[in-house]
């Protein structure tokens, strides 16, 4: 069994997970109420609150699983990219684990690891196949041919796309995350409303910047009794732009690639348009979409575990 821990952003996460991809138990501590009043993540605040919990999510992972420390063949830690003092956090924790009973430690890429989510039980997706990596602070196109590597066929040139729906969110005066306050209220919403552009770049990457743009001018345009009865229509239609150059992207390289199978993962992956847009892919669970330790063992199997003691020089990173 290997208990993996992640701490990348704003969970603070513990699971255990068997060699086999059955999830024993996951556990998620979020952060969200706690930084929704400044409207995003304050790294800081993130870090601080990661090691009030990080012990506490360990204990009940380990409980859920009916597991002890003694029972573990491997600990694993996001090593990054992400907030570079949250990530300190899990990866001292980890080594202090391990450590703790000379069990060997596996420092797992956060990316990776949403790819890898796909491959828990109970029904693990088997390679080859492209992925849409779209989180809070990533959003790439990879084609992954088998487990534990993949190939980057396009990325974000500025925003990514989750951070492009908390972006939107601000300016429309939703909670944060912005991607389920968006989510909720385009619902409501005609997506038609507006014809905000989706940006052209060569290749295969991703570009979101201007569309933040657009919808600044947009809201600037209204008056405040004007932006309330637009503000599902403007949710809705910003929403749309997203999810199309996400499916328009995915399409072109399967097209590209001559792949017929096609995976969705990362936090943008529980958005209901984008799951509806594309009813081909296979998508991550949703308990398995946003950030998690399972997905972080689950790509440990994967990644060369470090035995003991070489792992005390290992250091996070914040980007890939």
């Amino acid at each position: 069994m290997i208990l993996g821990l992640e701490t990348s952003c704003d969970e603070t996460a513990a699971a255990v997970v068997t060699d086999d991809g059955e999830i024993r138990s996951s556990v998620v501590s979020s952060q969200a109420e706690l930084h929704a009043r400044f409207g995003g993540v304050v790294p800081e605040i993130a870090s601080r609150r990661h090691l009030e919990l990080v012990v506490p999510v360990v204990r009940e992972a380990l409980a859920e699983a009916d597991a002890e420390l003694e029972s573990l063949d491997a600990v694993a830690v996001t090593q990054g990219p992400g907030l570079i003092g949250a990530l300190l956090v899990g990866l001292s924790a980890a080594k202090a684990l391990a450590w703790a009973k000379r069990l060997p430690l596996i420092g797992v890429d956060h990316l990776h690891g949403h790819v890898a989510s796909l491959y828990l039980q109970p029904v693990p997706v088997e390679p080859p196949f492209l992925c849409l990596l779209a989180s809070g602070g990533h959003t790439l196109l990879v084609d992954v041919a088998e487990r534990g590597d993949f190939r980057v066929l396009g990325t974000t040139l500025d925003d990514a796309a989750g951070e492009a729906f908390d972006k939107g969110a601000r300016l429309l005066g939703l909670g944060y995350p912005g991607g389920a306050a968006i989510d909720r209220l385009a619902g409501e919403g005609d997506s038609e409303a507006y014809d905000f552009p989706v940006a052209r770049v060569p290749g295969l990457d991703f570009s979101f910047s201007g569309l933040k743009t657009a919808l600044l001018y947009a809201v600037r345009d209204l008056s405040e009794e004007e932006l309330g009865p637009r503000r599902a229509d403007l949710a809705a239609s910003y929403q749309r732009a997203i999810v199309d150059a996400l499916v328009g992207r995915t399409r072109e390289a399967a097209d590209q690639t001559g792949t017929s199978k096609v995976v969705v993962a990362g936090g943008v992956a529980a958005n209901s348009m984008l799951r509806a847009s594309l009813p081909e892919a296979a998508f991550a669970p949703l308990a398995l979409c946003t950030d998690n330790a399972a997905m972080i063992a689950s790509a440990a199997r994967y990644t060369e575990a470090v035995p003991f003691p070489g792992y005390l020089a290992l250091d996070a990173y914040a980007s890939g």
